[in-house]
């Protein structure tokens, strides 16, 4: 069997008709989102548990990657908040190595996803899950920042969302007042930046003024307790060699859940992005490629020590208002941070953690998603549920967690609506040919139920427990018991084996009762689903009828005694 490849990156047709212009408005884009990527880079490495050069090698390694092989024209991908969580959570227990492990199967994961064409049914994870989890996100990513933020001096911050507001408040007492005037002044500088240029993100501002802040309050004011990257990590500027992390059953069945969750992850909020971005441009992304371009950025990024990536909706947005139409907008952006890396690296570690926490406050607050959460409020019951859950268990737990339990709610909660769209209703003595689609009469004459025969009429997809139900409505019919029960299915679009299971008891049930069964109106779809589940030889074919009058004429002659 020959496998139909939906693997089309667009950079190589987006080349046919590249012009002078279009590359002018690329390169002053890639270069411009570039200098957007590098704080947030270094931030979410640093929130993940990781050095900060870890983040920029993902920015270059699998931003170079997402954009050449992409399914979207203006997608930027790298390491994104979204991950935070996750990432940080795998380091803690399977350290660097366990990480690189996941993110190389969340890449594989990913690569079958595309492979099998599934990159429309991403599409369907129910918008509460999304929320949910995303605000969960962005609340973690807020109490992760809080140490750095008020320079709290706190030995071991425990894991665990409660236990590190716990280490917070007994902590607070040891508030360093100039970090916490870097980290607010930042968050300041962050949110006011917009009105003043459109073009320098107000990240990088932020992360100039304060770090040329604290120099200046080292150097001249003696101040030393404001921490700086350089005093927590040691910084490197050299692409480091390709490494294959350790592969075994052990570590990969115990790593299983985590890589799930990343593929997942990078698949919704890549094709997320992507579909924000189409929007802008009038374009339609190839979602199966992209989610294939992202599976090679995510085995690629870990054999360079970086951390998973995905589409980044704030740098693609970026990439779009400043002009780049085409993926080699998003291949200058990386070897922009290539160059920046190489040469001015050492830089970083002066960049005070106060800083950057404020850059991350500000990532949380835009992920949170409040009004999103807010306007769900109002949703029925069922999907604020489905959204709290994912929420909570997010904070209280892990992603991990709560992404599977969302899911079973959502699924559980999407089998219960729709058995509920399914009802039996009971038609009493005649019917009128005015009203019915299927009744084949020539004239106002209404069609009159023979004595004996009860007509049920199934509504809607016949599986989950409508075969319950119907038994329910039968047994609560108070006339004696009829010799013929018609069964008109016209308007069941399809069956399953679960409806074709209950179809099967309720007839088995009926014939131990003296009843024979007569379908009627069945339509082509549902006629092949019975007939090759063996459904014929419980009733009869000549019991499956096409309409409403053979089904009566055929019901007339059962009562009668007729062969």
């Amino acid at each position: 069997m020959k496998l139909n490849l939906d693997f089309h990156p667009r950079l190589f047709s987006t080349m046919k008709n590249y012009s002078r212009s279009t590359a002018v408005a690329d390169s002053m884009a890639g270069i411009i989102v570039g200098i957007v990527a590098l704080p947030l880079a270094i931030a979410f490495a640093i929130a993940s548990g990781v050095s900060p050069e870890k983040g920029i090698i993902t920015a270059i390694v699998a931003g170079l990657i997402i954009s050449v092989f992409g399914g979207s024209k203006v997608q930027i991908g790298g390491p994104t908040g979204a991950f935070i969580v996750i990432v940080y959570g795998i380091i803690q227990k399977f350290g660097l190595e366990g990480l690189a492990l996941a993110t190389l199967m969340a890449g594989v994961f990913l690569i079958v996803l595309g492979l099998l064409r599934l990159g429309t049914i991403i599409k369907y994870i129910p918008y509460p899950i999304i929320v949910g989890f995303t605000s969960g996100i962005a609340l973690t990513i807020f109490t992760t920042q809080v140490k750095d933020l008020f320079g709290l001096t706190v030995e071991n911050v425990p894991a665990d969302f409660v236990g590190k507001w716990g280490a917070y408040f007994q902590n607070f007492g040891s508030i360093d007042m100039w970090s916490t005037v870097i980290g607010v002044v930042s968050i300041i500088v962050i949110f006011v930046t917009p009105f003043f240029s459109k073009k320098i993100p107000g990240s990088l501002i932020a992360i100039i003024l304060m770090t040329v802040a604290a120099l200046l309050l080292k150097n001249y004011m003696g101040v030393t307790s404001v921490e700086t990257i350089g005093d927590r990590f040691t910084i490197t500027a050299s692409m480091p060699e390709p490494t294959m992390p350790l592969l075994s059953w052990e570590g990969v069945r115990m790593l299983l859940p985590s890589a799930f969750t990343i593929a997942i992850l990078g698949a919704i909020e890549s094709l997320l992005s992507a579909a924000v971005a189409d929007g802008v441009i009038s374009d339609r992304h190839n979602s199966n490629t992209e989610l294939i371009a992202q599976g090679f950025a995510n085995i690629a990024s870990p054999l360079f020590g970086g951390i998973p990536a995905t589409g980044a909706i704030a740098r693609t947005m970026t990439n779009i208002n400043n002009g780049g139409r085409t993926p080699v907008a998003g291949i200058v952006h990386a070897i922009v941070l290539l160059l920046i890396y190489v040469f001015l690296m050492p830089l970083a570690q002066y960049i005070p953690m106060a800083c950057l926490a404020g850059v991350l406050v500000v990532v949380s607050y835009n992920m949170s998603g409040w009004r999103a959460f807010s306007a769900l409020m109002k949703n029925p019951k069922s999907d604020v549920l489905v959204l709290f859950v994912t929420f909570l268990l997010t904070v209280i737990f892990d992603l991990t967690i709560a992404i599977e339990v969302g899911m079973v709610i959502a699924c559980l909660l999407f089998m219960r609506r729709m058995a509920e769209t399914t009802d039996v209703k009971v038609i009493m003595d005649e019917i009128d040919p005015n009203s019915e689609s299927d009744v084949q009469l020539h004239s106002d004459e209404h069609l009159v139920i023979p004595a004996g025969v009860e007509v049920y009429e199934i509504n809607g997809p016949y599986f989950f427990g409508a075969g319950n139900r119907f038994e329910d409505v039968a047994e609560n019919m108070r006339s004696e018991k009829p010799k013929v029960r018609v069964i008109r299915m016209r308007k069941v679009p399809f069956v399953d084996s679960t409806g074709i299971y209950n179809l099967t008891n309720m007839c088995l049930r009926s014939q131990k009762k003296g009843i024979q069964v007569v379908l009627s109106g069945v339509n082509p779809k549902v006629h092949a689903a019975l007939h090759k589940a063996g459904f014929y030889k419980l009733i009869g074919e000549h019991n499956i009828c096409p309409n409403i009058n053979v089904a009566l004429q055929r019901a007339e002659a059962l009562t009668a005694g007729a062969k």
